[in-house]
């Protein structure tokens, strides 16, 4: 085993990645404070109170939404419990028992058998593990119980996490849209629904652009690789990398804004009235703004989509990191970027 694989068996312990899923609130939280923190002391004089305010809320909401976007998204489309880390730890001491009193092992195997029930196990004694049990038949079976191996998706299970993973990235999204509407209510009542249609179209624009039409992309490209019954992993990786950029980075900014143009637009102006602000700017600015078009952060933004291609290629280690990714998405909405 190269130092590449020990790494990837070192990330995907399921001990490791349930204590990943839970420090994720916590995370969360202490970026949360940090950042309103960090945006107060730049606002100016007289503006800190409004700005702590905003940011805290906004964030706030987005942040708690994207916490409870596993659950949420479990619940519609998983239909299974949560990942749990003591469920976890007596699976493996149950099957590290029996192990060991059916087979015999060294002193050093045996020391890293018995961590592994209840700590991770860092990368050299993977390797070690590794390279004392997996030529034995019943060893290679325990290693592949302990820390499964990814396993290519059949195209039924791809649209279940096609499913998953765009409910995950939909809740931190409404909830960043909801939050920042709860805090212009309570930092500018009298002008709060002028800037509710700025938060939707953001929200749309970064939902559908950053996060469901990537997914759609990666995929369709891993459907149609699995009709042609392609099983490389870096095939099907490329496959799913090249779906990202054909449905997503460049088709999803346009529909988003079509979307925003023929739809959200005629229905918020309606319902909220027209963001008088935007009179303000000449004609070229105006017609400027009506396209919301990818910036740095957007592409930056992206890198979500890697864990996409991780998780649908299944590897579980990114799957709790992708919350924190969306909660930017959520904070984006919330503050109504694009205005």
């Amino acid at each position: 085993m190269n130092n590449l694989q020990a790494l990837g068996k070192f990330l995907d312990q399921p001990v490791l990645v349930a204590k990943f899923h839970k420090s994720v609130p916590a995370i969360l939280a202490g970026t949360t404070a940090l950042y309103t923190a960090f945006h107060t002391l730049k606002a100016p004089e007289g503006e800190k109170k409004k700005t702590a305010v905003n940011t805290g809320i906004t964030l706030g909401i987005a942040s708690a939404s994207a916490v409870a976007a596993p659950r949420i998204a479990a619940s519609i489309i998983r239909k299974k419990e949560p990942v749990s880390l003591t469920k976890i730890k007596d699976k493996s001491k149950k099957l590290i028992n029996q192990f060991l009193e059916t087979n015999k092992t060294d002193k050093a195997t045996k020391k890293i058998l018995e961590k592994c029930k209840n700590k991770v196990l860092d990368i050299k004694e993977i390797k070690t593990l590794y390279k004392n049990l997996s030529n034995d038949k019943n060893g290679k079976k325990l290693l592949e119980k302990l820390v499964p191996p990814p396993k290519n998706e059949s195209a039924e299970d791809i649209f279940d996490d096609i499913g998953y993973l765009s409910i995950l990235g939909a809740v931190p999204v409404a909830g960043g849209i909801m939050g920042g509407i709860a805090a212009d209510k309570i930092t500018d009542k009298n002008n709060f629904k002028e800037k509710i249609s700025d938060k939707i179209k953001e929200g749309s624009y970064q939902y559908l652009a950053n996060i469901f039409m990537c997914n759609i992309g990666a995929g369709a490209a891993l459907a149609i690789l699995e009709q042609a019954e392609i099983k490389s992993k870096a095939a099907r990786a490329i496959g799913m990398t090249a779906g990202i950029i054909a449905t997503g980075i460049i088709g999803g900014s346009k529909i988003a804004n079509k979307i925003g143009e023929k739809v959200i637009d005629p229905v918020c102006d309606k319902l909220f009235g027209k963001n008088q602000n935007k009179q303000k700017f000449n004609d070229v600015l105006t017609i400027q703004r009506k396209e919301r078009t990818p910036e740095l952060l957007d592409i930056g933004l992206h890198t979500d989509d890697i864990a996409t291609v991780s998780v649908l290629s299944g590897l579980k280690w990114i799957e709790p990191a992708l919350p924190l990714m969306y909660t930017i998405s959520g904070y984006r909405a919330g503050i109504g970027y694009r205005n």
